[in-house]
């Protein structure tokens, strides 16, 4: 919820400097009397002149012979006018985006970007939107501009890459403190895009590769270091059990199996064959003897 509309002491303060109450006086009340006759006297051609309709989203400042007829707008409804003494100026209070176009920046560390935003904003005091600025709009189009280069102007390439969201509050702070006295209420404010120079792009796309690599290499040295030390672990647990290491065999050549090679070539220890057919390494040994 807006604070400005729901404050109460927001609602008192739509009486900003240049909005004058004073009485009419004299011949601003001859003036008021002879209007009001003029409208009875063409009634009920003239009601039809003096009526205006003002919409939901709409006020209406009325100045009667220069005044401000009112401490705030009028509206929504319809709403009467006088023949020749008043004159209205209609506000939008909807919110308005206004495109901040690229601004170019140079940065603390020197580097000079382009950067382009948008900032949402509406009016919230119609009185003294009219009454303490020529347009508005144009001032708050032109103050975003200015405040975005100033609060760049401030920031390291980086922190401008890197805190797109802080910045942005920022802005919108030192917009919503300077508009206040204006009926200006900025609701948002986002940075669309930064734009830096191709050769600085390079560089930090070269950059970028770079520290990849190291972390690549980094990550794949940590890798071989940790399979060595479980192939050292797998080792000691084989060689306290052969049998086991029989059965990693066995296992492999299954897994090679799957693959439907046509032509597989498997290293098998001797000692396997031991104990099958009577065939051992005492058997080898003998049968020279007995030809």
């Amino acid at each position: 919820m807006d604070s400005r509309v729901s404050s109460p002491e927001k609602q008192d303060k739509e009486n900003f400097v240049g909005v004058n109450n004073k009485r009419l006086g004299v011949c601003g009340r001859i003036l008021f009397s002879l209007s009001f006759l003029l409208v009875i006297i063409t009634f009920p051609i003239s009601i039809w002149m003096c009526l205006k309709i003002i919409k939901e989203y709409e006020r209406a400042v009325v100045f009667r012979l220069g005044h401000i007829q009112a401490d705030k707008a009028k509206g929504p409804g319809l709403i009467l006018v006088l023949p020749c003494i008043d004159v209205f100026v209609k506000v939008d209070l909807r919110t308005v985006s206004c495109n901040i176009p690229p601004q170019e920046i140079l940065t603390r560390d020197s580097v000079t970007t382009q950067v382009d935003g948008v900032v949402y904003y509406r009016i919230y005091s119609a009185v003294s939107a009219v009454a303490n600025v020529n347009d508005v709009h144009q001032a708050t189009f032109l103050l975003a501009q200015t405040t975005l280069r100033n609060v760049l102007g401030t920031q390291t390439l980086f922190q401008i890459l890197a805190g797109r969201e802080e910045i942005a509050h920022s802005i919108q702070t030192l917009l919503d403190d300077a508009t206040e006295l204006w009926g200006i209420w900025v609701a948002r404010v986002e940075i669309k895009d930064v734009r830096i120079p191709v050769q600085l792009q390079r560089s930090m796309a070269a950059e970028a590769e770079a520290t990849w690599e190291t972390r690549a290499k980094v990550l794949a040295a940590e890798g071989e270091m940790n399979a060595s030390k479980s192939l050292k672990s797998a080792s000691i647990v084989l060689a306290e059990s052969p049998i086991a290491l029989q059965l990693r065999y066995l296992q492999t050549l299954s897994t090679v199996a799957t693959k439907k090679n046509s032509t597989i070539a498997f290293p098998l220890p001797m000692n396997i064959l031991e104990g099958i057919g009577g065939v051992s390494s005492d058997n080898h040994k003998k049968l020279p003897n007995k030809a």
